[in-house]
């Protein structure tokens, strides 16, 4: 009989870097037998990427608890002025949901062999109920730094009674290590369509430099525009593709520099094939956040045979920049950032072989290295 897996998650209604991988790890581990079914935290349970039929669904509604309709309804109501409201009412939702999933998991955890919680928080709260805990496998995706004094501090040391801990990079392992030995280290998975780019592509690729992501402060992106009002771009226009609140910041940037605002188009979200053929027809991915874990979409860009310029930010680019497929600039070093860049543009040979070497250097990230690697966990 095929084990059965739940995952665990809030949301897959909306695009995101977990959203997505949860979906593209559930689709393959169905299509080798598992029985898999993804636990969601409220009641939309529509899915933004592409899921196998063969997932089932199952949902708590955390937006129903009390906490939610009466306590945070109270606090807009009578305290709208009250310091750190917005982060009071997100401990309030924290505890609620905490409560309807720790119920939930009491009554139907014996119907799965194995748990994969997706997020911090959520791996923090099954990690208090030992049983449980001893069956499931926290999918760490965020920084290991995070959570304050609540989340790392008190209840992450509780990681310890997890089945296993899978980290997405080097110093999140080393950090798990010591709370708990059945650590492990898998990239994100990737797949389709991204794999589907071959090294015939590469010569068709035009003069574009992309960034892919939320455009968000920890993405950073003011900072690419920043660098390239020193880098004489030539024929070359940089592309960004996403949405987020510092989207009219970026905007208005451009307005005021006029040099860049021909150079520079603010594209918004696209879908998975939209991106995809984007960063094949793209040459270097430019990368300055200020906080990651493991990004992703620098893992797209390198399956796409693009030249990786990037921040070592913590955490995550050092595990994939190398020197092969880019460069790895110090945070803020926008002087050295525009130095590669140009060095790049100016030597269309050198690119040329970068995009090539950079593809080679990708088959590390394939599908079928990192299933396996998750089936040996799962099974052991």
């Amino acid at each position: 009989m095929s084990k059965k897996i739940l995952f665990i998650y809030y949301k897959l209604f909306k695009p995101g870097g977990v959203a997505r991988v949860l979906v593209s790890l559930a689709n393959q581990l169905v299509e080798q037998g598992y029985d898999v079914s993804i636990l969601l935290m409220m009641s939309n349970t529509d899915c933004f990427y592409p899921l196998d039929s063969r997932v089932k669904i199952v949902h708590i509604d955390s937006f129903s608890h009390w906490g939610f309709t009466k306590i945070n309804v109270g606090i807009d109501k009578y305290f709208r002025k009250l310091p750190a409201r917005q982060n009071i009412k997100n401990y309030v939702y924290d505890f609620g949901q905490w409560e309807m999933l720790s119920k939930w998991l009491k009554q139907n955890h014996l119907n799965y062999d194995l748990v994969i919680s997706s997020w911090y928080k959520l791996s923090a709260q099954i990690a208090q109920n030992k049983a449980i805990a001893a069956k499931t496998i926290a999918w760490e995706h965020a920084n290991f730094e995070v959570g304050g004094k609540l989340w790392k501090d008190l209840l992450r040391k509780n990681y310890k009674n997890f089945k296993a801990v899978v980290c997405l990079n080097s110093p999140s392992l080393a950090h798990y290590k010591q709370i708990n030995n059945q650590s492990f280290l898998i990239a994100n998975l990737i797949g389709f369509p991204f794999e589907n780019f071959v090294s015939e592509k590469i010569e068709n690729k035009k003069n574009d430099l992309i960034f892919v992501g939320r455009l968000d402060s920890d993405k950073n992106v003011q900072e690419s525009l920043e660098i390239l009002k020193n880098v004489n771009l030539k024929n070359f226009k940089f592309k960004i593709i996403g949405d987020g609140p510092t989207k009219s910041k970026l905007e208005k940037y451009l307005e005021d520099n006029t040099d860049l605002k021909n150079k520079v188009e603010l594209l918004g979200a696209k879908n998975l094939d939209e991106i995809y053929e984007a960063l094949s027809n793209s040459k270097a991915f430019l990368f300055t956040s200020k906080t990651e874990c493991l990004p992703t979409v620098l893992i797209e860009a390198n399956l796409t045979a693009n030249a990786l310029i990037s921040y070592d930010c913590k955490y995550g680019p050092s595990d994939i920049v190398n020197q092969q497929n880019g460069y790895l600039i110090p945070m803020h070093d926008k002087e050295m950032f525009a130095e590669k860049l140009q060095y790049l543009i100016d030597n269309p040979y050198v690119l040329e072989e970068l995009n090539k070497s950079s593809y080679r250097e990708s088959a590390k990230w394939r599908k079928d290295k990192i299933i396996q690697q998750w089936k040996n966990l799962i099974d052991n």
